[in-house]
């Protein structure tokens, strides 16, 4: 095996030489002040918001107040929110905006290392393991999205690849009924976590997986797993439940459409073969329309598609030995690191056609995928699936410990691990500047320069109409200045408090009647109580920015508006509470049974 004979000592060492380069490929986000330029420069906002729905109670946190020019949307109700989550735990150790932003990033870095290591040193050993993670974290579009797209949610989903592969490769191998359970809740929790991360990555990931199930299961003859992976997923969504469902059944109630034309039509954005294989170009600007006049990279990697042809030989070769064999199906299918390695080298070149214009039927077969926006986010799938088959070379240098040709075993088996720190420099050195920020150096920023003036006006408009309610025939062209204004009648407002899901205000009318506009968003869940009674909300006939309105009688009125879970909304808190919580418990209780057992 890789490093020592010692298995623990081994598996550590190998570990912390993992986590070394995945610092290495982190290391202007964790040791370096102040922030970078990325395109989608919403993420401390995000944190900022997601902050705000805590400290007030809005659990899960769904209406963002500040977003949407200050009228608000239902941002966590469609966008996904486990990396804010996450980047939490920055926020309550005491770090800023800035910094948690930064760190979470790094952790999606390094734990998407961590990730890769464990699947393949689970195929291949710890020296395939430490070579794929290596891989895995340097590849060029893992910088992409990190440091040019800012990418957050797609930057975490690369975490969650690895494990869903690992554990229910785990699960469907293993003989033990009672054991099935670990693998069976790790594989639901690891799917729901990938849920909570990226919607898109979720739909071009899943094929993938189901592939490698059927691959597996065929493998292992254990068909009776698919009840056990049946299970899985039906946890997985139960997990994700409070967010899962109801981004897909109230999906329609935005200005969903609005990102699938113009700028974010697909057919804009394939790839030519020159950006995926010979090109290094890198740059920080956007994707355009067309092809080759983009400013941002999307190279594969020379060592990572010339090697993936490599391996694919090697692994031909091992195949062509076995035509003499009496049995060649039978023995191909006990050769499981060859079938493994196969898969993944056709899936890595099918996702590399998808990214390109002649796999348009493909896109119009499927017109889900015109939800994935940009072709090239398939370039995730790539760099996975070429990462994975350089495992393949340490366990192949590894045979030939045992061949007879004593040159062989000089040349290669004694050389191996130089022809591992070859690979790695191989990689290491050439992409070592596409992990750095724009200028290669972060520039200074606080959280207040980041949430006040210019820059916070910026925030409050960007991705406006991503999560625009329906009722709003268009985006608002200034921010909200008031939150109750009168529109027909007198009056006056004595207080006004506004929270993330709720208002309180008091006002008199003056005239006989009133009609006040609210400066929030119309969208299915807010209620307006009038003096404790509930009031109609609606949208006037004449009003362009989809925002309330409220009908009053003379006199002083209390006004209480909440955002209240629909149906779908409570039906999947429960869910997803109820399924955590048994899981908790579960887990509690086999501890402490646990810890009995070892006592006696």
């Amino acid at each position: 095996m890789f490093f020592f004979k010692n298995k623990t000592k081994g598996n550590k060492f190998a570990l912390l030489v993992v986590i070394f380069f995945a610092i290495l490929a982190s290391r202007t986000l964790i040791f370096q002040s102040g922030y970078f330029n990325m395109h989608d420069d919403l993420q401390m906002m995000r944190q900022l918001q997601f902050e705000k729905c805590l400290l007030d109670r809005q659990i899960p946190c769904r209406w963002v107040p500040d977003m949407g020019y200050g009228f608000g949307f239902p941002l966590f109700n469609f966008y996904p929110p486990l990396p804010y989550m996450f980047g939490q735990i920055f926020r309550f150790m005491g770090a800023t905006f800035v910094e948690t932003a930064r760190y979470t990033f790094a952790s999606a870095i390094i734990l998407s290392g961590v990730a890769m290591y464990y699947l393949v040193k689970n195929i291949f050993g710890r020296a395939g393991g430490v070579l794929s993670s290596i891989f895995y974290v340097w590849a060029p579009y893992h910088a992409v999205d990190v440091y040019v797209r800012g990418a957050m949610n797609e930057a975490w989903a690369l975490v969650f690849f690895p494990l869903i592969l690992l554990f229910s490769m785990q699960l469907i191998r293993e003989e033990n009924i009672t054991k099935r359970t670990k693998w069976t809740v790790l594989l639901a929790v690891s799917y729901a976590f990938l849920m909570l991360s990226h919607n898109l990555m979720l739909m071009i990931f899943t094929p993938v997986f189901a592939g490698w199930v059927v691959l597996f299961i065929a493998i292992s003859k254990n068909w009776r797993i698919i009840f056990n992976l049946m299970i899985s997923g039906i946890m997985a969504l139960c997990f994700s439940a409070f967010f899962t469902l109801p981004a897909i059944v109230e999906n329609g109630l935005t200005q969903i459409r609005g990102q699938l034309i113009g700028y974010y039509d697909y057919t804009a954005h394939f790839v030519s073969i020159k950006q995926l294989l010979f090109s290094n170009y890198w740059g920080y600007g956007p994707s355009v329309w067309g092809v080759n006049d983009d400013g941002m990279s999307f190279q594969v990697g020379y060592i990572y598609w010339i090697l993936s042809i490599v391996v694919a030989l090697l692994v031909l070769g091992r195949c062509v030995k076995l035509v003499r064999q009496k049995n060649l199906y039978q023995h191909l299918l006990n050769d499981k690191v060859a079938l493994i390695t196969g898969y993944f080298f056709v899936v890595g070149w099918i996702t590399a056609f998808m990214t390109h214009s002649k796999s348009t039927p493909i896109w119009q077969l499927f017109p889900q995928l015109a939800y994935s926006q940009f072709p090239w986010r398939f370039l995730t799938i790539v760099i996975f699936s070429f990462s994975l088959v350089v495992g393949f070379i340490p366990y192949f240098l590894n045979e030939y410990k045992s061949t007879k040709r004593w040159f062989a075993r000089l040349i290669i088996s004694e050389k191996k691990y130089l022809v591992i720190i070859t690979l790695v420099a191989l990689v290491v050195i050439p992409n070592w500047n596409y992990f750095l920020p724009e200028n290669g150096k972060m520039g200074p920023l606080t959280d207040e320069q980041k949430f006040s003036g210019a820059a916070w006006d910026l925030q409050q408009t960007a991705g406006i109409y991503d999560y625009l309610p329906a009722t709003a025939e268009m985006a608002p062209r200034e921010p909200m200045h008031q939150l109750v204004e009168f529109m027909k009648g007198e009056g006056s407002v004595a207080e006004s408090v506004l929270g993330t899901d709720w208002a309180r205000i008091r006002l008199n009318v003056t005239s006989d009647s009133a009609v006040i506009r609210l400066g929030i968003f119309m969208f299915p869940g807010w209620k307006v109580y009038v003096d404790e009674v509930e009031s109609i909300n609606y949208v006037d006939q004449d009003e362009k920015w989809g925002r309330m309105y409220v009908d009053l009688s003379p006199g002083v009125h209390n006004l209480r508006v909440e955002f209240t879970n629909t149906p779908i909304r409570s039906i999947s808190n429960y869910v997803s509470a109820l399924t955590w919580t048994t899981l908790i418990f579960y887990v509690v209780i086999k501890r402490k049974s646990g810890l009995a057992s070892n006592k006696q």
